[in-house]
């Protein structure tokens, strides 16, 4: 028996489990308060893909002159799904690797209509190996699946989302409602089984569901209403990033028939609140913290509490037990490099900062406080964390899941990564300015970095200023290439369809994301179009923009805007074509064809010139002295060794020094108490005493005994160490 169950409602991912739920019973943790928790997605998803599920889906009547030739193909091909489907789970579990041969053989799946796109196979994954094609295709005998449950089965379901219609922007309540009280579905039948099952194990006084996407919501509701009809006795709630965003201004009484609490924003405080109402007191009148209830028959907002929110230091180490970690599945949809970072392998997920540290951009929800509030989280506590989920989770891949990870921040994560010899892979979210330097990108790869993902958005200066982004094209060339010359691949989110955007301006746009892939220091993108949200700056002042609301009375969700742009230009045309040219660019072709070709309408010609990319990234040498540079010496990953020889025709003495590094062996040559010096110096200040010495103090160290610092700093023997990673300052 435990105090509360938390839940994370059909569907999420399927490779990881959405970490909501494990921060919230890491946090329970430091409180005493019992809990367990439960990932229906991924429950419901092995139940239904299983070999008695698929006899089910298979066992549902169906006019078979009446569906489609594809789900007439499955259908007709349904033993030999039957007969697979429990290996290939297996098989994307990781769990019966060798099973990629009999997958690639090609004669092994059987083949619906998911497969006719086979034909771009070896193009997309000719550099990749087994382990890798045979998840594409187990993925694609899933997807194929799926259509036919879509088809024939069940309208609502998606792998990462469920009724998800139902939830996007959702003003009124009436069709969840009306769909809450009709018949249960194919995949409800699922969902429920395994909620009654664990509600018998748990015995549960309060459940809570985090909602994060509109593809949670229905389930979510589904759920608290078999918990109202058949265990009255238990309260539920409801928190998450879904009503974060959209249920501020909930006023419909119906809502709350089917939970007793919608908390907002940081779940902490918020939650253990509720805990106490529902747990100890059962009193109503205590206090609460942002929360919507019933109170006097109305719907009523209350956030009576004295007590401040925790901070991120208090909050704990998210807790991933209960989780089925070793049965969640791997799956590659599309060949998209960053894609499979998402959707392929297991993620410990961490916050490094609270809200982000820019928070400016116009087209963000950056008035709500889980963007608004920044707050770090220290290096030697986030690497504590790192080190406690290694050890319960077995897994040294993490994501960070900020909003813009602070660079000061992942440069302190990084050295004590490195301080205690670590081997972990790690990858977040940034913004692309100027403090990402070689230097920097550089550490942060051989921390452990493999990935950053950061917002292009709109690639014009013009634009880029209305966003407030804090960038310019210039400077997002020159920072993802020092990400990609230190071996980090580089993911951009792309926009188009901004307010006051011109075509022109789109075309210009894609032409510097052409010569960004094209100069190879842009591995993956993707382009959304622009959505205004009701609490960015465009949706709270939409007439500065250039936008026109479509007004709506607001008595369930409130998130995304129907509007109007004054411009007239329909921006959903050119989607097409910025994926299809994208989708080429990625695999580093087709670069020389005009950007027409990409679209069936007319567009004017790029203003850009064809070199611009490439002369931005033409910076002469950096000799500038910063004294207040802080210097960091890896010696640990050299040997040093100390050969003295005299110079012909001369009485001085030179040192050569030889640098083991990991992949090179790096010598240089050195007057002799100079090269004394500088071994006594990275003997000193080794990495692992956590002691940063400025440029400045380096200075004057140097010059107790030698003199002209900077001809020793700027010289070819220390470019070669800086060059080779040996020495870096930021």
């Amino acid at each position: 028996m435990k105090d509360i169950l938390l839940i994370t409602p059909p569907f999420t991912q399927l490779n990881t489990p959405y970490p909501a739920t494990a921060y919230i019973k890491g946090f329970l943790n430091t409180k005493n308060i019992s809990s367990y928790q439960i990932d229906l997605g991924i429950e419901v998803i092995l139940q239904l893909f299983s070999k008695d599920g698929i006899q089910k889906v298979f066992s549902k009547e169906i006019d078979i002159k009446f569906i489609s030739e594809n789900s007439q193909r499955i259908f007709a091909l349904r033993d030999e799904y039957i007969k697979t489907i429990d290996q290939v789970i297996l098989f994307l579990q990781n769990k019966n690797p060798t099973l990629a041969r009999q997958i690639c053989s090609m004669n092994f799946l059987p083949e619906a209509s998911r497969f006719n796109q086979l034909d771009d196979m070896e193009f997309a994954f000719g550099n990749m190996g087994l382990q890798d094609k045979a998840k594409h295709l187990a993925t694609l005998y899933l997807e194929d699946l799926s259509d036919y449950i879509v088809e024939n089965v069940d309208s609502d379901f998606g792998f990462s989302r469920y009724a998800e219609r139902l939830g996007k922007s959702a003003n009124s309540f009436d069709e969840l409602y009306f769909k809450l009280n009709d018949d249960q579905t194919f995949i409800d039948n699922f969902t429920l089984k395994i909620l009654q099952d664990k509600l018998e194990l748990v015995q549960p006084k309060l459940v809570c569901f985090s909602v994060p996407f509109p593809g949670n919501l229905y389930s979510a509701f589904l759920c608290a209403k078999f918990i109202k009809e058949h265990y009255p006795h238990i309260k539920t709630a409801m928190g998450g990033g879904f009503p974060n965003t959209e249920l501020r201004e909930v006023k419909d009484k119906r809502v709350f028939e089917f939970v007793d609490f919608i908390t907002l924003d940081d779940g902490e405080l918020p939650l253990e609140l509720v805990y106490e109402n529902v747990c100890q007191t059962e009193n109503l009148e205590a206090t609460l913290k942002r929360t919507f209830l019933i109170e006097n028959g109305e719907v009523t907002y209350k956030n009576n509490s004295t007590k401040h929110d925790y901070k991120q230091a208090q909050v704990g180490t998210p807790d991933y037990s209960d989780l089925q970690l070793d049965k969640y599945i791997s799956v590659i949809e599309i060949a998209n490099p960053m894609h499979s970072l998402w959707s392929d392998g297991r993620w410990n997920k961490l916050t490094m900062a609270h809200g982000c540290y820019w928070g400016k951009c116009t087209f963000c929800d950056i008035s709500l406080d889980y963007i608004r509030l920044y707050e770090p989280v220290s290096a030697k506590i986030l690497v504590d964390r790192m080190q406690e989920l290694i050890a319960t989770t077995g897994e040294t891949g993490f994501h960070f899941v900020d909003e813009a990870a602070p660079p000061a921040l992942m440069r302190e994560v990084a050295l004590e990564i490195l301080r205690r010899n670590l081997v972990v892979t790690w990858w977040t979210n940034i913004r692309f300015e100027k403090s990402f330097t070689q230097d920097l990108c550089f550490l942060l790869k051989i921390s452990g970095c493999v990935a950053v993902s950061g917002g292009l958005e709109v690639a014009s200066d013009r634009l880029l200023k209305l966003i407030d982004k804090g960038v310019s094209v210039d400077q997002v060339a020159r920072v993802t290439r020092n990400f990609t010359e230190s071996g980090i691949m580089v993911h951009a989110y792309l926009m188009y369809g901004y307010p006051t955007q011109t075509i022109q301006e789109t075309v210009d746009s894609l032409e510097m994301v052409r010569q960004l892939f094209e100069m190879g220091i842009l591995q993956s993108g993707f382009w959304h179009q622009f959505a205004m949200t009701a609490h960015s700056p465009v949706g709270i002042n939409p007439e500065e923009y250039g936008v026109i609301p479509v007004k709506q009375e607001i008595l369930f969700a409130n998130n995304d805007i129907d509007f109007t742009d004054k411009t007239g230009i329909d921006h959903s045309k050119f989607s097409f074509g910025l994926k299809k040219s994208l989708f080429n660019y990625m695999h580093g072709i087709n670069f020389e064809m005009p950007l027409q070709s990409w679209f069936d309408f007319k567009i004017p010609k790029t203003k850009i010139h064809p070199d611009y990319i490439h002369d931005s990234l033409l910076e002469e040498e950096n000799f500038s002295f910063k004294p207040n540079s802080k210097v960091v010496f890896l010696e640990k990953n050299v040997i040093a060794e100390d050969f003295i020889k005299t110079k012909k025709g001369n009485s001085w003495e030179l040192s050569q020094l030889t640098f083991h590094l990991k992949t090179n062996i790096l010598k240089i040559e050195l007057a002799k108490e100079q090269a004394h010096w500088l071994i006594k110096i990275l003997n000193e200040n080794s990495i692992e005493n956590g002691k940063k010495l400025s440029l400045l103090q380096l200075k004057t160290d140097f010059e107790n005994s030698f003199e002209d610092f900077e001809l020793f700093w700027f010289s070819k023997p220390m470019q070669q160490l800086k060059e080779n990673g040996v020495i870096l300052s930021f």
